[in-house]
C-alpha cells in the first residue's frame, strides 16, 4: 500500500513538473507578502520556464534561494514564518491569481484557512507538503 501511494505521488509531481497543463488553463501565478505583491512564481509553468516554481536552477524554483518556496529557511519556504504557504496556521499566505488577476485561492497548509484554493492538484501538494518538499529538495542541484 505505502509502495502504491508513493507511486502515485512520484507520478503526480512528475506531471506537475512537465506542465500538463493545456493550452486553455490559466497560468497560475503566485504572490505573497504584504498585498500579496511580492511574486513567488509560476505553479504550472514548465520546469524549463525561469520564473517556474518546479525549475530548480530559477530563483523561484532552487531550494537555496531566499525567494523560493522551497527554502526551508527562508521566508516563503518556513513551515513558521506566517506568510509561508507551508504554515499549518497561516492566515496570511500566499494567493493564486492568473495574468488576468482572478483569484483561485489561498496557497496555504491551513485546511482552515478562509478561501484555501480548491484546484485539486494544489490541495494535495499543500496537504503532502512535506514529502514534495522533500523529494524537491532531493532532485535540487547543489549550487
Amino acid at each position: 500500500m505505502q509502495k502504491t501511494i508513493l507511486i502515485i505521488a512520484a507520478l503526480i509531481l512528475s506531471m506537475l513538473a512537465t506542465n500538463v497543463v493545456s493550452a486553455k488553463d490559466p497560468t497560475l501565478l503566485l504572490f505573497g507578502g504584504h498585498d500579496h505583491k511580492t511574486f513567488l512564481g509560476c505553479l504550472n509553468c514548465s520546469q524549463y520556464d525561469s520564473s517556474s516554481v518546479w525549475n530548480a536552477y530559477s530563483q523561484y524554483g532552487s531550494p537555496y534561494n531566499s525567494d523560493s518556496i522551497w527554502n526551508r529557511c527562508g521566508t516563503w519556504g518556513s513551515p513558521y514564518n506566517s506568510d509561508s504557504p507551508w504554515n499549518k496556521y497561516s492566515t496570511s499566505a500566499p494567493v493564486v491569481v492568473d495574468n488576468d488577476g482572478n483569484f483561485y485561492g489561498y496557497f496555504s497548509a491551513n485546511p482552515y484557512i478562509s478561501q484555501r484554493t480548491r484546484i485539486a492538484w494544489l490541495v494535495w501538494i499543500l496537504d503532502n507538503y512535506v514529502w514534495v518538499i522533500e523529494q524537491t529538495l532531493a532532485s535540487a542541484p547543489l549550487t
